[in-house]
């Protein structure tokens, strides 16, 4: 009987071997790319190259070293400002789950930047740091560290009070509830929050690099703009987003095979 439900539902789930999802997701870049090549034939624009004509200036730019070289000066900052907001998110959004007098300071304080114009803010962070790695740092931290800490805090605040209370009735202390019971329980949605976090570092480096110092991938992007070599200038914003979306997935993998094993069986 379980083969018989197997090879009724396998015609469903895959096509020629490959997963129906993955199919979508190939077809719908597919398409993607083929409108990009259509629309630079046309042109619907002069300053709009041609997918090959992208993908042959990315190939130039990597084999040559300049693309090497922007993403050495790029994932600097990033990494410091997304390892700096990790850390403190983290531990500052589960106090504020666990304290009131944390949330009730902090939480306003974290909206309103989470909700605030990045790109509005980049001057005063000029006028505070300079044009120095330093102001690229806060740039990122901005952008990433509320989503973490506001994650993480909703994640502790919304731990299963039922696991709590079970802990409780075991005569487990105060300690033992944050470290056995509170925190595992809400570790899936405290690493969703930095998965966003890294997402929207990725925003702020790049807002940074635009803004601030042209230096990096941003850099790329201003200088073959100004000399109206667009097929370069969409290389380097192709090979951001690339990265970026290939840095957030294999986040994603990580979560759901670590903290989300039930995704991963709805999945399969």
């Amino acid at each position: 009987m379980q083969t018989m439900t197997t090879a009724l539902v396998e015609p469903t789930t895959t096509v020629f071997g490959v997963s129906r999802t993955l199919l979508y997701r190939l077809l719908s870049i597919l398409g993607l790319f083929t409108l990009w090549q259509i629309g630079g034939i046309i042109p619907i624009s002069v300053a709009f190259p041609t997918f090959t004509d992208t993908m042959r200036a990315l190939i130039e730019m990597t084999f040559d070293g300049r693309m090497i070289v922007a993403y050495a000066d790029t994932l600097k900052p990033l990494i410091i400002g997304v390892g700096i907001s990790a850390g403190f998110g983290v531990v500052l959004g589960v106090s504020m789950g666990l304290n009131r007098k944390f949330q009730w300071f902090w939480e306003p304080i974290f909206v309103v930047l989470q909700a605030a114009p990045v790109a509005a803010l980049i001057p005063l962070i000029t006028f505070v740091y300079g044009i120095g790695m330093a102001a690229k740092v806060v740039a990122v931290i901005i952008l990433a560290a509320p989503i973490i800490v506001l994650n993480a805090y909703k994640a502790v605040r919304n731990a299963s009070p039922t696991l709590i209370q079970m802990c409780h009735s075991f005569q487990g202390t105060r300690l033992q509830q944050i470290w056995k019971v509170i925190i595992p329980n809400a570790s899936p949605v405290i690493f969703a929050g930095l998965r966003l976090g890294v997402a929207a570092g990725f925003i702020g480096v790049i807002l940074a690099e635009l803004l601030i110092t042209p230096t990096g991938v941003g850099d790329l992007i201003t200088y073959h703009r100004s000399v109206a070599e667009y097929a370069e200038m969409y290389a380097a914003i192709f090979s951001i987003i690339v990265f970026s979306a290939v840095t957030v997935g294999l986040l994603e993998v990580a979560e759901i095979k670590f903290f989300r094993p039930e995704k991963k069986k709805s999945r399969s």
